[in-house]
């Protein structure tokens, strides 16, 4: 397993802001796919960081999967709990741009399993 460094707050605001014209503005210009990865991964890390568990997994891909929120933990195969969507519906939803409510009903995040929906509590979490 890959070794994981601390997380630095003002590098992941950083890496949101980067891209931040491109959550506002989706018809403006595309940022570079490593700065959009790079704004993925840290706020899917700080979710990690402000919401241990494992009883839920939030996958982005194909930038990132993190296990989150306090729970029952599970070891093998697919985990009961997923909350999956891509790079952009994440980062509006991680700024506060979007609402979980919005995107689980306008089908841009898939939700399964009964406490997938406690991501909601966690965002957002680097508002723009």
């Amino acid at each position: 397993m890959a070794r994981r460094t601390s997380l630095d707050p003002a590098a992941v605001r950083a890496a949101v802001m980067a891209v931040g014209e491109w959550l506002r503005d989706e018809g403006g210009s595309v940022p570079a796919r490593a700065e959009v990865a790079a704004a993925v991964r840290g706020t899917a890390r700080t979710l990690e960081a402000v919401a241990p568990g494992s009883s839920v997994e939030v996958r982005v891909p194909p930038f990132v999967a993190v296990q989150c929120i306090e729970g029952p933990r599970h070891t093998r195969g697919t985990p009961p709990n997923v909350v999956e969507t891509d790079a952009r519906t994440w980062l509006l939803l991680a700024t506060g741009l979007l609402s979980f409510e919005e995107a689980v009903a306008s089908g841009a995040l898939s939700v399964s399993g009964i406490r997938a929906g406690e991501l909601a509590h966690w965002l957002p979490l680097v508002p723009l």
